[in-house]
């Protein structure tokens, strides 16, 4: 008989991971259909300011050319993969993520699409997404007589 040491941890990360990757939504036609996930979510910052809202993405071991942003109907996606480096090395403890990954946010009505400017440097990508100029604020002087 053999002893192991039970992790009550293991079976709810287990529970969890598995409803998190059959999560379904609500389509827009009414239909149900799977939200499109990966293996992994690299953290992202948004940041807003006069001009612009900056997104910033980490995507530590990522590659340029396997990163891909699109804009769709008001929503912003970025997707890729982050790729093993050697699939014949044992590997004693594995704590990165690899695999595909998807990210999606709403972008507000207000926002230029067709000017939007892309930077990805040191495993950082930088979107910098401008406002329509009717949309940035306008400082009136009052003149008092």
């Amino acid at each position: 008989m053999s002893l192991s040491v039970w992790d009550p941890f293991r079976e709810m990360e287990a529970l969890l991971d598995r409803y998190s990757k059959s999560a379904k939504k609500l389509g827009s036609s009414g239909e149900i259909r799977e939200m499109e996930a990966g293996d992994w979510m690299p953290t992202v910052d948004i940041l807003e300011n006069d001009h612009s809202f900056v997104v910033r993405t980490e995507l530590p071991g990522v590659e340029k050319d396997d990163v891909k942003v699109h804009i769709n109907n008001g929503v912003l996606t970025i997707k890729g993969e982050k790729k093993i480096e050697s699939k014949d090395d044992k590997r004693h403890r594995v704590e990165c993520a690899y695999g595909s990954f998807v990210r999606s946010f709403t972008l507000p009505q207000d926002v230029d699409i067709e000017k939007v400017e892309a930077a990805y440097k040191n495993g950082i990508l930088n979107l910098a997404i401008p406002k329509q100029e009717k949309a940035k604020p306008k400082q009136i002087e009052v003149k008092v007589s």
